[in-house]
């Protein structure tokens, strides 16, 4: 009986098998989503077919941050975002948010430069209070876009 062999596999070799071909497969999956998934990175360029227009005007919303109430003003032209303020701040909101005037700078200064809200940068310091100020101004934006005023009129 040359031909035939016989392997005794233990229980222990199976389990150990299985264990490495599913985390073999598991590394595969992943590497396949990290490197050849969808391609978030790609925009398209933008022209005239695909640029986001607005309703020119100054436009307000309230943030609340703990018990204090903040307005938030952004200020839009037809094409770009001119300026984010926030309305006079109480001490007791500059006192108890330091950070949240150089935030508002910051995010305004980015706008203006033509960023967008999706593009800026946030700082370490900062960034929870720059995330509640951004979310406020694409709701703002997201408002006052053309093709949602004339849809909100007909």
């Amino acid at each position: 009986m040359p031909g035939t062999k016989i392997i005794i596999l233990r229980m222990r070799e199976l389990v150990y098998t299985g264990i490495f071909v599913g985390i073999g497969i598991l590394l595969v999956v992943l590497l396949y989503f990290m490197f050849w998934g969808k391609d978030d990175g790609q925009k398209a360029p933008e022209t005239a077919d695909n640029t986001i227009n607005y309703q020119a005007g100054v436009y307000t919303k309230e943030l609340a941050f703990g018990e204090s109430v903040v307005s938030l003003k952004v200020a839009l032209d037809t094409d770009h975002v001119k300026s984010v303020e926030i309305e006079p701040l109480d001490e007791s909101v500059t006192t108890m948010y330091p950070l949240m005037e150089p935030a508002v700078e910051t995010i305004s200064e980015q706008l203006a430069a033509g960023v967008t809200v999706e593009d800026i940068e946030l700082s370490e310091e900062s960034q929870y209070t720059q995330e509640m100020i951004l979310g406020a101004v694409e709701e703002i934006l997201v408002e006052n876009t053309r093709g949602d005023v004339e849809e909100k009129e007909k």
